[in-house]
């Protein structure tokens, strides 16, 4: 709360700078939830990569139903929902700045051309967030919620789609990085 109150108070400040219309307040708050969603989404992307998953073996079983019945379902469910409200954020910036359907369909600019793959690439990390990878942790997090071992094949499936989005990850973040300062119309083979 006292982070968005202090967010709320910055916008105010600065709108004499960023603009004190609608459109232009709008835009400075939708680009500020979109960074941060997205913040978080990729935080907890690479901690689940990077963190969890490579500890997960040098760890007791006791620790280990700890992590996946208490710690890992609160994570999955911030970085699902980090990762619909970046994209949702995204879509919205894109919508009412004008440059969507140019942007999704790689048409115009270099610049626009380059956050239309950002865009595509943030579709397919969410795409695999919701109908890949968090269905089948739902089947895990239950299994060892019943003291069950979790499916093997299915445990790799998850992992290697979740490598699939930690790949994405770099070429996103370059591209909402530097779609804003690339001056030269990309090109396309």
């Amino acid at each position: 709360g006292v982070g968005l109150a202090l967010a709320i108070v910055m916008i105010a400040l600065f709108t004499p700078w960023t603009g004190e219309g609608a459109k232009e307040i709008t835009n400075d708050v939708m680009r500020w939830l979109h960074v941060f969603f997205g913040i978080l989404w990729i935080g907890l992307l690479y901690y689940l990569n990077f963190v969890q998953v490579p500890t997960m073996p040098k760890i007791t079983a006791e620790l280990k139903k700890g992590v996946t019945g208490f710690i890992a379902p609160n994570v999955f469910f911030f970085f699902r929902w980090a990762a619909l409200l970046t994209v949702v954020t995204g879509l919205i910036i894109a919508f009412h700045a004008g440059y969507a359907v140019q942007a999704l369909t790689f048409a115009g600019t270099g610049q626009v051309m380059l956050i239309g793959i950002g865009m595509w690439l943030a579709l397919i990390m969410a795409f695999n967030v919701w109908f890949i990878i968090w269905p089948a942790q739902q089947k895990i997090i239950t299994a060892v919620k019943e003291g069950t071992a979790p499916d093997a094949a299915l445990v790799a499936f998850a992992g290697v789609r979740s490598r699939h989005n930690v790949y994405m990850s770099a070429p996103l973040l370059w591209t909402m990085i530097n779609q804003h300062t690339t001056t030269v119309p990309l090109q396309v083979f």
